[in-house]
């Protein structure tokens, strides 16, 4: 699952996607069917990439994409985000055990399956996210990628060393005029 530019703006319901950056701010779209461009302030707003969210856990805080990855697992009983609070309470135990119930709030349950319900159609939700591909293909790759062994070439004895000035680019000279002379 690849979360990587997929943003939560605080103050501003749904989810965004980073589309860039300028001076002012960040230049973010909707994911809706409005595919509304904002930029966002960078000085009073504050923005949380899906993939640093966590949430509360009883031993150690549980990673939203393993939580969303464990609520497409069950889509077909995933409740709607409207649903009540004993139907939501008991939906989270089964996708995300060990959560803190006192800590974790309904509010939060509702938010997290709207973001689901927002990005689970997606491409990036249903592509490995960069850097995690299986470990077996990264050894062979690896191995595959060795450098043959190279016999260096002998310079000749005659050559110069690159020296620093030869790789800077020549300055202008600066020719200053006095008038009357």
């Amino acid at each position: 699952m690849n979360l990587r530019g997929i943003v939560a703006v605080s103050g501003r319901p749904g989810l965004f996607k980073l589309v860039g950056q300028n001076k002012s701010g960040y230049v973010l779209e909707s994911l809706d069917e409005q595919k509304l461009k904002i930029v966002a302030n960078i000085s009073n707003t504050k923005l949380a990439s899906l993939e640093d969210i966590t949430i509360y856990g009883e031993d150690e805080e549980l990673k939203l994409i393993d939580v969303l990855g464990n609520i497409d697992a069950k889509k077909a009983t995933a409740p709607d985000a409207k649903a009540d609070g004993t139907t939501l309470k008991n939906f989270f135990l089964e996708v995300a055990p060990g959560h803190d119930q006192e800590k974790v709030y309904t509010s939060d349950m509702k938010k997290i399956l709207t973001w689901y319900h927002l990005i689970k159609d997606m491409p990036l939700f249903k592509e490995a996210a960069p850097g995690t591909e299986e470990e077996g293909t990264k050894a062979e790759d690896k191995a595959d990628l060795k450098p043959k062994a190279v016999t260096p070439k002998a310079k000749p004895s005659n050559a110069k060393a690159p020296t620093a000035k030869s790789s800077a680019p020549a300055k202008k000279a600066s020719m200053t005029s006095k008038k009357g002379v």
